[in-house]
């Protein structure tokens, strides 16, 4: 039902919907400034209501936000939103969810893979591949729960690859020139040695208090991992299960770190001791490469700095992966370009037992 508020002078709607439980229940929208506003969101209400495919993708996705947003972290469910509402739905939005063609997806690809960043460069093969997967999983929980015959992003391909992005990353020496650059601001310069020397994500470095050091130890505990979403600061869980660990610090950082601590006037066990944001340690390091000399790289690829240096020194994936978080298996993958040796060293290792199993049979 629509109709006009006399006291607002505004249009509003009233509909009624069954619950999960198969109870009836009303549902009230109100401050439409036209009637033909309030038709049109009590159509589309309708059409969610009775879970009918003949709708856009554009009315599906608040089928899907409804269903999925409060499953996911608010950060990660923040970054697939942004890749729905501007690359999905401004191509695909009106188009009715099933009737999509796969000759659609290939259209929509091009017009994808024509776009460019600010600065005027393509969008990588690993952006290229989230924002295919993004409509793909949309329409697999259209075909998983609301009847959808088949995902036809899924038979047209992907248009690039979720894991063929480059690892950049600092030598020790380069991260020495950057260091240097930003010591004259202590939370950067702090910020930055707890990121590179412990193989932090920068959100669970922005989580950090000062319970979550031991220094009896000189272990640091990472439990949670912090971000601010639409103005909120939010403090989740780190980002998978094993992301949850103890990392043993070396006595020069966690010195560095009891200094930073007792320069903080006030701070509490419970207190974050980074204020600052993602976009602040984004800005230091552009100013940090810059005066230092170095190619600029990105806040995560401190990570994969910490991970090369380790992989330098001669340490397992396996070691490796449980000091950042991570399954071996990812490490081995994503860094194997970084393991230089150890194919040739296999190659050596057969060659060298098989000579002396022939050299044993002779005998």
């Amino acid at each position: 039902m629509v109709f006009k508020n006399p006291k607002t002078d505004k249009w509003e709607v009233r509909c009624y919907y069954k619950n999960y439980k198969g109870e009836r229940k009303q549902k009230t929208k109100r401050g439409f400034r036209t009637k033909s506003e309030a038709l049109d969101w009590e159509r589309h209400f309708k059409l969610q209501d009775h879970q009918d495919l003949d709708m856009t993708i554009e009315d599906f996705f608040e089928l899907y936000k409804r269903d999925v947003s409060h499953k996911v972290r608010p950060n990660t469910w923040e970054e697939k939103e942004y890749i729905i509402l501007t690359k999905i739905l401004p191509y695909l939005g009106k188009r009715k969810i099933n009737e999509l063609k796969v000759t659609d997806i290939f259209e929509w690809q091009r017009e994808i893979q024509s776009l460019t960043t600010q600065n005027g460069k393509s969008f990588s093969k690993s952006y290229l591949g989230t924002i295919h997967n993004q409509l793909s999983a949309m329409l697999n929980h259209a075909v998983r729960y609301y009847g959808l015959k088949w995902n036809v992003a899924s038979k047209a391909g992907n248009m690039g690859s979720a894991r063929d992005r480059n690892v950049d990353f600092w030598t020790q020496k380069e991260y020495q020139k950057f260091i240097e650059q930003v010591a004259d601001k202590p939370q950067s310069y702090y910020g930055f040695e707890i990121l590179y020397w412990c193989g932090l994500r920068i959100g669970e470095l922005l989580a950090l208090t000062p319970k979550d050091f031991d220094f009896e130890n000189n272990v640091l505990k990472i439990t949670k991992s912090y971000k601010k979403v639409k103005g909120k600061d939010i403090v989740t869980d780190p980002k998978t299960p094993k992301s949850i660990r103890d990392i043993v610090i070396p006595e020069f950082l966690a010195e560095e770190i009891k200094e930073y601590l007792a320069s903080i006037y006030g701070i509490k066990e419970n207190d974050r001791i980074f204020q600052n944001s993602k976009s602040y340690f984004r800005h230091e390091m552009i100013r940090g490469s810059k005066a230092a000399g170095v190619k600029r790289i990105r806040i995560h690829d401190l990570r994969h700095s910490h991970v090369s240096y380790l992989i330098n020194k001669g340490y397992t994936a396996l070691a490796i992966a449980d000091r950042l978080g991570h399954e071996a298996v990812d490490i081995t993958y994503k860094y194997a370009h970084l393991f230089p040796t150890v194919q040739t060293d296999m190659a050596k290792t057969m060659d060298a037992e098989r000579e002396a199993l022939l050299d044993e049979c002779e005998e």
